[in-house]
């Protein structure tokens, strides 16, 4: 009996142990951090794989599970709604491996984020005053994925990448559509005419074309210019016979 009672603290330390090497982070293996990271990322509790991702790293800078978490942290914070921070880590990323084989993730990434944010705030259909919302998001997206195309031509991200940028160029026209209209609107036909020509120069072959033309002519014929006007509607006649509006404009 005696030795059995000696016997209980030692168990008691040991199990103490066991309990400070779980409890404790900074007794976890870098295994340990990458996997509850990625049980919480497949329960969507992005928060906890964020935290353990930046423990990872905290912990373990020279893992070789570090590389992928902080590419995985990026995607965390996009799914968290924290679009800063997940450009921001997938930027760190870019500089850190630019080599990575996976680094055209981290560019095809920022390129969705700000996509993603720019179509919310080009989304003229909410009705708000467009005039105090500016396509910043739309152009760092473009910019973001002809980034990526030009980087990485054969990346898997690339088809996907494209097909935005069309998005993203049609929104835009929509939306110098729009600023020409509101210009037109309120009489002010030389601004109308700065962004309806801003449309037609810079977003060709997009839906947006015919009507920023029908401004630019209508607006022509408010200020008396009457030449360039008749050349706007000879451009409109030739490309858009069919329009519906070919016999309203004369």
């Amino acid at each position: 009996m005696p030795s059995l009672i000696k016997l209980i603290p030692v168990l008691l330390l040991s199990l103490l142990v066991g309990c400070a090497s779980t409890s404790n982070p900074d007794k976890w293996p870098a295994s340990e951090f990458y996997n509850k990271a990625q049980e919480s990322m497949s329960i969507e509790d992005y928060q906890t794989g964020i935290k353990h991702y930046e423990d990872l790293e905290i912990y373990h800078p020279f893992s070789p599970y570090t590389q992928q978490a902080q590419l995985n942290v990026a995607y965390a914070y996009y799914k968290y709604d924290e679009p800063d921070s997940a450009i921001a880590a997938a930027n760190r990323y870019i500089k850190l491996y630019p080599r990575a084989k996976d680094v055209d993730y981290a560019y095809y990434l920022r390129g969705l984020i700000s996509f993603e944010r720019s179509m919310s705030t080009l989304d003229l259909s909410l009705g708000l005053d467009f005039s105090k919302r500016q396509p910043t998001t739309a152009k760092e997206a473009f910019h973001h994925f002809d980034d990526l195309i030009k980087r990485f031509p054969d990346s898997k991200y690339v088809s996907d990448a494209k097909q935005r940028m069309l998005d993203i160029r049609n929104q835009l026209a929509k939306y110098e559509l729009h600023a020409a209209n509101y210009y037109y609107r309120r009489g002010a036909y030389l601004s109308a005419v700065k962004r309806a020509q801003y449309a037609l120069s810079n977003y060709p072959q997009t839906p947006a074309i015919p009507d920023a033309l029908i401004i630019l002519i209508k607006a022509y014929r408010q200020l008396g210019i009457n030449d360039l006007a008749d050349d706007a509607l000879k451009v409109f006649k030739l490309n858009y016979p069919e329009h519906e509006s070919i016999n309203e404009l004369g």
